[in-house]
This record gives C-alpha cells, structure tokens and sequence, in this order.
C-alpha cells in the first residue's frame, strides 16, 4: 500500500481467494483492504497511539440517519459521558480533499453535532474546531490530541 502522511504501523494483513483482507481491531474482523481502508485504519493507529485517544471510545463504521438516508460515518470519538465529540472521513490517497469532500463532513455532522471533524487522505489531513454560537469553524494546524478535546 502507499506511504501515508502518518507514522508507520504494523498491520495483521493476510489473502483470501486472491483479495487482500487487513484486520479491523475494533470490528474485530478481517475486511478488504481498499485504499481507503488503509487510510482509516492507519489514522485509527495515529489517533490511539500518538494523540492518546481510547480505544473503548471510539467507533468504526457506525451507521447515521442524514435526512432518513442510511449512511456510514468512518470514524466517530466520544468523551466519557458517550456524547460524540469528533468525526473523522477518511479518503483514498488519490481523492483530492475539496469542497464537495468537505461538505459530505458538514452533512454528516449535522446528525451528530461534534465539536471537532477531520477530513484526511492519508496524506493531507485537514481538523476544525467548530463554534456553534457563532456558526463557524477554526482549522487547527493538526488534530488535537484527545485530552484537549473540550
């Protein structure tokens, strides 16, 4: 797989009937292994291991309600009360991060009312703090680790 914008991690990785499967530690499960998946699982990686975010807080793929669709938010942290605090869309590499990726975030968001999203390829990873009084949002020159998260 392509060299990502993160640290490098150790990934359980095996082929099934010539497909390439890498195993989900929360889903607790292999899955394909589509550039995608690569880019979410290794930011799963970074958010546990450099920004200190739990493990027991986080969810992978969980379903939302958006306007009585069904959709699927990759990433999804919550503080210690299970409020959602943080929402995470991962893109392939080759998915340039533009305004229409971004507003598939907003839209997600207004399910679930976060105070924090990220938007990443895997290689250019854009965070914002969202101020919802005044109706506007911060980039933050990196994601927050999840101490700081208020």
């Amino acid at each position: 797989m392509i060299k990502l914008n993160l640290p490098e991690y150790s990934f359980r990785i095996r082929e099934v009937d010539s497909k390439t499967q890498i195993f989900d530690d929360f889903r607790k499960k292999f899955v394909a292994l589509t550039p995608e998946e690569w880019v979410r699982q290794n930011v799963l990686r970074y958010l546990i291991t450099e920004k200190k975010y739990p493990q027991s807080l986080i969810s992978v793929e969980a379903g939302l309600k958006l306007f009585k669709l069904k959709k699927r938010t990759d990433i999804v942290v919550y503080d210690n009360r299970g409020k959602p605090v943080l929402i995470v869309e991962c893109k392939a590499t080759d998915v340039k991060i533009s305004n229409e990726v971004f507003d598939q975030l907003v839209r997600y968001n207004m399910a679930l009312q976060v105070k924090y999203m990220v938007l990443t390829n895997g290689l250019n990873h854009y965070s914002c703090v969202i101020d919802y009084l005044r109706q506007s949002y911060v980039f933050l020159p990196e994601i927050p680790d999840y101490l700081n998260l208020k």
